[in-house]
């Protein structure tokens, strides 16, 4: 038996040795040519800037970049979106299921053992050959303990390959997660700053409001006095009430950011308010770094790669099949028809064995097969390439709009600064009796339509900014995915 033993071991050692791994090994597909620097990266922003570690009022990429615009209360928020949002706990019990993939996958390496006793009774028929009545026994007992131990050696690489490709899948999984995350911290920013954006709108508006009933005062007094007329009257309360009416309008949609952040932070609605917070915030610098770091920085560019990476290792999967699978098996135990010796010496049994089959014809299914993943290898590989166009478009768009809105925002200061004046001047000449009050009506209506278009570019900066973040990857690269 221990020689027995031994040339199974060797046999086995053997095979390993000669193991080895078919279907093409993986490399990252080419991209579209990458530029060398951001077309819309302003000229104070050049490419080469990276972010640093964090200091105190500091424009740093970092894990927690929304710390950048020092609002406590978005902090606040962030912190609660990770521990309460429900589609991130989904993405990461995702992430936890692909993990657990691998181990799956690895035990494939190892030999299947199993072990246990058993216990039959049996009798057989007096009329069947061989049986000579009152010699033979027909009916016995059967008491067997034994193991059995079922290895396939993965000689061709199968195992290694369907390894190779959980460990790609779960690493794209951990990239789902950070994406998903990414995407809703984006998304919370963003919601924050359109609500303190309207509440910016609606404080103009309650201060505007107050002004028209200074101006329906003044038009009222006038009128009483002689020296106005009612048109005055009417085109003043007009203005009052419909200023009124905005201000009242702005409501509807605060309350849908602020139930829309409510959902976020894993919060019932009908439970959450957020109190009034005019925008004030000045927009960061944000540096967009060097288009190529997208490859690493990027969330969903990453898990397209790793997706890519595990199509390649599904041909060799598919090449494996061409070859035949080899078991080894060795079984042993003791088996007694009595309690009395059944653990003993002369009740022991073994057996050792090998198998090798082959498939010989199949109508060109493995063929097919593989034929199949490596058209699934170029899908995945095409649609790695255009999340690194995606990516490019994205960090491109949300440049050229900081830089368009950093542009618009001199225009509309200087646009206020000049309605304020023709304001002033037109509610001088009305006082004097030689303007109409229309004159001052049309002032305060482009003053009005001013100040809002200013706040709301305000509101769109900042919105910009964070969207910028996300479409640079937050602070999150390729480092972080897990080694598996």
């Amino acid at each position: 038996m221990k020689v027995l033993c031994a040339t199974f071991f060797v046999a086995a050692v053997c095979l390993v040795i000669v193991a080895c791994t078919v279907g093409p090994d993986y490399r990252r597909p080419d991209t579209p040519a990458i530029p060398t620097s951001f077309k819309e990266a302003p000229a104070s922003n050049p490419p080469a800037v990276i972010w640093k570690q964090a200091r105190p009022n500091d424009s740093a990429r970092r894990g927690k970049w929304w710390e950048i615009y020092n609002d406590p209360k978005l902090n606040a928020l962030e912190e609660k979106l990770a521990v309460a949002n429900q589609n991130l706990k989904a993405a990461t019990a995702q992430y936890f299921e692909a993990r657990e993939q691998v181990s799956i996958a690895r035990a494939s390496y190892f030999p299947t053992i199993s072990a246990g006793p058993s216990v039959s009774n049996t009798r057989e028929s007096y009329n069947q050959a061989n049986i000579v009545r009152g010699v033979t026994k027909v009916q016995f007992n059967t008491l067997a303990l034994q193991g059995q131990v079922l290895w396939e050696p993965d000689l061709w690489g199968q195992v290694r390959r369907t390894v190779e490709q959980a460990r790609a899948n779960a690493q794209a999984s951990a990239a789902d997660l950070a994406s998903v995350e990414l995407s809703l911290r984006s998304e919370l920013a963003t919601d924050y700053f359109e609500l303190r954006g309207l509440d910016a709108q609606r404080l103009l508006l309650d201060n505007t409001v107050s002004s028209d009933a200074d101006y329906l005062q003044l038009t009222q007094v006038r009128f009483r006095g002689g020296v106005g007329t009612e048109v005055d009257v009417a085109q003043a309360e007009t203005q009052y009430q419909s200023v009124k009416a905005q201000a009242i309008d702005v409501g509807v949609a605060r309350a849908q950011y602020e139930h829309a952040i409510a959902t976020l932070v894993g919060v019932p609605a009908s439970a959450f308010s957020l109190p009034s917070m005019p925008l004030d915030i000045v927009p960061p610098v944000i540096p967009a770094g060097l288009p190529s770091d997208l490859l690493e920085r990027r969330p969903d560019v990453a898990g397209a790669e790793r997706r890519t990476a595990a199509a390649n290792a599904q041909i060799g999967i598919a090449i494996a099949a061409y070859y035949p699978n080899i078991t080894l098996s060795a079984a042993g135990g003791f088996e007694s028809a009595n309690f009395g010796n059944w653990i003993q010496g002369s009740s022991l049994v073994w057996s050792l064995g090998a198998s090798a089959l082959e498939t010989i014809f199949d109508a060109g299914r493995r063929h097919a097969i593989t034929d199949q993943a490596r058209d699934a290898y170029e899908a995945q590989a095409a649609e790695y390439r255009q999340s690194v166009l995606n990516a490019f478009q994205e960090v491109e768009d949300k440049l050229a709009a900081l830089r368009i809105l950093s542009e618009e925002a001199v225009t509309a200061d200087a646009a206020v600064d000049a309605s304020h004046r023709s304001l002033a001047i037109s509610t001088r000449r009305y006082k004097g009796g030689v303007a109409t009050y229309l004159e001052v009506l049309t002032a305060q209506t482009v003053q009005l339509s001013n100040e809002r278009a200013r706040a709301d570019i305000i509101t769109r900066q900042c919105v910009a900014s964070a969207q910028l973040i996300k479409a640079i990857g937050g602070g999150w690269d390729t480092s972080n995915l897990p080694r598996l």
